[in-house]
């Protein structure tokens, strides 16, 4: 059983946005991402610091607004409409979810498709289903170089994935199943609806699980040597402990398994990485600079 490394791979992403950021610099262009928090739940927070973090390690500028959770909305679609308008921003991403009063969708539509760097714009969602991708999901992204790292080819294989967010599930198996390379699987996708999830999990060469239901994927769910991506997050209680835990029952399914994917530590790191790398591609094709993608 291999453990997959999600911080290795990350480093190496990180390291080429790195050498990225220092061609843009050089042709005259700072790139900058800029967070939108509409909220005050304490995971978003972290999740933006570290995403702010994850930019200055790199060399790229960090914006963040913080907007009042009581503020009305369209003070969100103020904002972002200012920073569709600064030329000086070439990526936008607004953490979610947002409140309860804002209209995710509008949020979504009124981000410029050029600076969505986390591709959930209609229209970079049609240029992935199309084949033809602007920005390919962070996640979905992360776990294609997740697998070319650990030698994995998903053409002609059989790939699973569990659950059908926009997010990840969707896109993942749009990378999967689409012509190219990381992809040329034939794919099915499982979801809360589907019968006797055991039988379709157990045929897969890869598993993919992001249902966001803990510990869901048992050994007996899994074939002998397949690949497992966890893509869960869960924080559970045992003996009296708060503890994280994947979608993946690890500790029974790594016997089986022959790559697989640690919580935490495994595609976490990805997504944060591959959200610079599509930072940087975006700086690089709204100034027409040409940049060395890792």
């Amino acid at each position: 059983m291999t453990d997959i490394d999600g911080n290795a791979v990350a480093a190496e992403v990180r390291s080429g946005v790195a050498d990225c950021v220092e061609t843009l610099t050089d042709a005259g262009v700072e790139p900058a991402l800029a967070t939108v928090l509409m909220s005050d739940d304490p995971a978003s927070e972290t999740y933006v610091s570290m995403k702010q973090d994850d930019c200055e390690e790199v060399g790229i500028r960090g914006i963040h607004v913080d907007i009042d959770e009581d503020a009305p909305a369209e003070e969100l679609y103020d904002t972002v409409d200012d920073l569709n308008a600064d030329d000086g921003v070439h990526g936008i991403l607004v953490q979610m979810p947002v409140v309860d009063h804002v209209d995710t969708r509008r949020v979504l539509r009124s981000v410029d498709p050029a600076k969505d760097v986390d591709g959930f714009h209609p229209e970079n969602v049609g240029r992935l289903v199309a084949g033809n991708p602007r920005f390919k999901p962070c996640t979905p992204h992360g776990i294609q170089r997740l697998l070319a790292s650990a030698d994995v080819d998903p053409e002609g294989k059989e790939a699973v994935v569990v659950g059908r967010s926009d997010i990840v599930g969707k896109p993942m198996a749009n990378l999967l199943f689409g012509r190219g390379e990381g992809g040329n699987a034939t794919t099915t996708v499982c979801h809360s609806r589907t019968e006797d999830l055991a039988e379709h999990t157990r045929r897969a060469d890869i598993v993919v699980a992001a249902a966001g239901v803990p510990e869901m994927i048992t050994a007996d769910m899994v074939r002998e040597g397949a690949t497992v991506i966890d893509v869960g997050i869960n924080r559970v209680e045992r003996d009296g402990e708060s503890t994280l835990v994947g979608d993946v029952a690890y500790d029974e399914v790594k016997e089986k398994a022959g790559a697989i994917t640690p919580v935490p530590g495994g595609v976490g790191p990805m997504t944060r990485a591959m959200l610079l790398y599509n930072t940087v591609k975006a700086a690089s094709e709204q100034h027409g600079v040409d940049i060395d993608l890792p």
